[in-house]
C-alpha cells in the first residue's frame, strides 16, 4: 500500500524540523550537525523506529544530483575571489591531482585488503575522494575557529572545486566496469573535453547570469531567486547535454557571478545559502534512509578499516605529494590533510554502482556510509584542538556591524558604515563624480574629530568614515564604488 501524500509531507516536515533542532543542539553536544542528520535518517528508516521504507537508488541519485547542483552553485557564489586568487594554483592541484592520488591509494587498499578488483577498488576510491565544502565550514563556524592565511582560502577553494573530478572518475569507472571492452586510455580525451567545455560554459553562464539579473527588471522581488534557480539548472543541464562537466560549470558560474555586481545580491546570497543547507540536510537524511543498519555489522570491521586508511594514510599522502612543488609548511599541509571531511557528495556517488548493478555495489555503499560517518565524527570533532595543536589558528576578528535597516514613510533603505580605504579611486574626488548608484546617499562623513554633512562638491579623503543610506538594490554596488582602485594611465 502506497503512503498518502499527506503522510509523506508530514514525514518530510518532521524530519526537517528535527534536523534543524539537532543542528542547534550540536554545539552543546560536541557532535557535528551532519552526524546528527545521518542518525536521524537511520532512526527514521526501515530498521529504525520511524519505519520509513526507502530503497530507491535512482530516486536518491536524481535528488542527489539536484542537491549537488545547488550546493556547488551556492559554494561558488559565496567564494571570495580576492582571497582565493593567491592560492589558485595549489587549490586547483588539490582539486584534481589530489583527488586522483587519494582515489588511487584507496583503490590499492581495496585491492589488497578488501579483495576488490583494481577497477572496483578505484571506483570506491573515486567515490570517497572529494571533500565537502559545506561540511568543512559548518564545523569551523560551529567551533568559532579561524585558520590563518592561506589555509582558509585554500581549503575553501579545494573543497568547493574538487567534486567535479570525483564525479568524473566515478562515472568513468562505472562505465568501464559495465562495458569491459572500453579502453582506459579513452578516458584522457574525455576528461579534457568535459573539463574544458564545462569551464568555458560555466564562465560564459556566470557572466550572462549577472547581466540577466541586472537587465530583466522583474516587478516582483520574490521572482529573482526563482530566476537564479532556473539559470543554475540551465547551466548544469545544458553543459551536461553538450558533453561537458555540468558540476564544474555550475560551480564556476556561481564563482563568476559572485564576483559581479547585481541587484538583490545580499538577499540572493542568503537564499542560496539556505537552499544549500536544505540540500545538505536532505542528502544526509537520504543516506540514513537508504542504509539498512541490520546489514552493517557484517561489514563493520573492513569498512571502518577503510575509513581509517582514508583519513590517516590516503589523504595525507595525497596532500603531501600534491603540495610538494608549492613548499607549503608542514603544519599547514597537516591541517589541510586533516580538514578533509566527507559529506553529501559520496552519498550521491555511491548510488551510481547500485544503479549499474555492479557485483560489489552494496558493499561499496556500506563502506561509504562508514567513511562519511567516521570522517564527520573523527575529523569533525577534533578540528579545533588539532588546529590549536598545530598552531595554525588566526586571531579572531571583531564581528562586522550589519547594516541598520531604516524605514520612514516612503523612504526605505539601510544605513551602511564604510571607511574609505587607502588607494581607493574615490580619494580626491567630489561625491558627484563617484557615480553612486541610484538609491544611495552619503548622509554623514566622519573625518578625524569632526563630522561633515556633505553635498555633491565634498571631496573625499583616505580614512573618511562614511554613513551611507542605500536601498537593498544599491547596497553592494555602493560598497564596490569605494573598493575600486584607480585606473593606471
Amino acid at each position: 500500500m502506497q503512503p498518502s501524500l499527506e503522510y509523506l509531507l508530514l514525514a518530510a516536515a518532521v524530519l526537517l524540523l528535527v534536523s534543524i533542532l539537532a543542528s542547534k543542539a550540536s554545539g552543546r553536544l560536541g557532535v557535528p550537525a551532519l552526524a546528527l542528520f545521518l542518525f536521524i535518517g537511520m532512526l527514521a528508516g526501515s530498521d529504525g523506529p520511524g519505519g520509513i521504507y526507502f530503497d530507491d537508488p535512482r530516486l536518491a541519485q536524481w535528488l542527489g544530483v539536484i542537491a549537488l547542483v545547488f550546493i556547488l552553485y551556492a559554494g561558488g557564489l559565496d567564494t571570495d575571489w580576492a582571497r582565493i586568487r593567491p592560492v589558485l594554483a595549489p587549490g586547483l592541484a588539490l582539486s584534481t591531482l589530489g583527488v586522483l592520488l587519494t582515489a588511487a591509494l584507496m583503490g590499492l587498499f581495496a585491492v589488497g585488503v578488501l579483495g576488490f578488483t583494481l577497477l572496483q577498488g578505484l571506483l570506491l576510491g573515486a567515490i570517497v575522494s572529494s571533500t565537502d565544502a559545506a561540511a568543512v565550514f559548518t564545523v569551523l563556524r560551529a567551533r568559532s575557529v579561524r585558520l590563518r592565511e592561506p589555509l582558509e582560502p585554500l581549503l575553501e577553494l579545494e573543497s568547493g572545486s574538487n567534486d567535479p573530478m570525483a564525479v568524473f572518475l566515478t562515472v568513468a569507472l562505472t562505465g568501464l566496469l559495465t562495458a569491459p571492452e572500453a579502453r582506459v586510455l579513452g578516458l584522457v580525451p574525455l576528461f579534457f573535453r568535459q573539463m574544458l567545455l564545462g569551464a568555458a560554459l560555466g564562465y560564459g553562464m556566470g557572466r550572462a547570469m549577472a547581466w540577466i539579473v541586472n537587465r530583466v527588471r522583474l516587478h516582483v522581488e520574490g521572482l529573482y531567486p526563482v530566476l537564479t534557480v532556473a539559470l543554475a539548472l540551465l547551466t548544469y543541464a545544458g553543459t551536461a547535454t553538450l558533453g561537458g562537466n555540468g558540476f564544474l560549470a555550475v560551480y564556476l558560474a556561481g564563482l563568476i557571478m559572485g564576483r559581479s555586481d547585481f541587484i538583490h545580491k545580499r538577499s540572493l546570497l542568503r537564499f542560496h545559502d539556505g537552499l544549500a543547507w536544505l540540500m545538505q540536510i536532505a542528502m544526509f537524511l537520504v543516506l540514513g534512509l537508504l542504509v539498512f543498519p541490520s546489514q552493517l555489522p557484517a561489514v563493520a570491521g573492513v569498512a571502518l578499516l577503510a575509513a581509517l586508511f582514508l583519513i590517516f594514510v590516503a589523504r595525507p599522502i595525497g596532500i603531501a605529494l600534491t603540495l610538494l612543488p608549492f613548499r607549503l609548511p608542514l603544519r599547514d599541509q597537516a591541517m589541510v590533510a586533516w580538514v578533509g571531511l566527507r559529506g553529501a557528495v559520496p552519498i550521491i556517488l555511491a548510488t551510481f554502482p547500485r544503479l549499474a548493478s555492479l557485483p560489489q555495489a552494496n558493499l561499496i555503499f556500506n563502506i561509504v556510509f562508514f567513511v562519511v560517518l567516521a570522517s564527520v565524527l573523527i575529523q569533525g570533532t577534533t578540528i579545533t584542538p588539532i588546529a590549536r595543536w598545530l598552531r595554525v589558528t588566526a586571531r579572531p576578528e571583531p564581528p562586522a556591524r550589519p547594516p541598520l535597516e531604516v524605514t520612514a514613510g516612503d523612504l526605505k533603505g539601510e544605513l551602511l558604515e564604510l571607511v574609505v580605504p587607502p588607494g581607493s579611486a574615490a580619494i580626491g574626488r567630489q561625491i558627484l563624480e563617484l557615480g553612486l548608484p541610484r538609491g544611495a546617499l552619503i548622509v554623514l562623513i566622519g573625518r578625524g574629530s569632526e563630522h561633515i554633512v556633505p553635498d555633491g562638491n565634498t571631496v573625499l579623503a583616505p580614512g573618511d568614515h562614511l554613513l551611507i543610506l542605500a536601498d537593498q538594490d544599491a547596497l553592494e554596488m555602493t560598497r564596490q564604488v569605494f573598493m575600486r582602485r584607480p585606473k593606471r594611465a
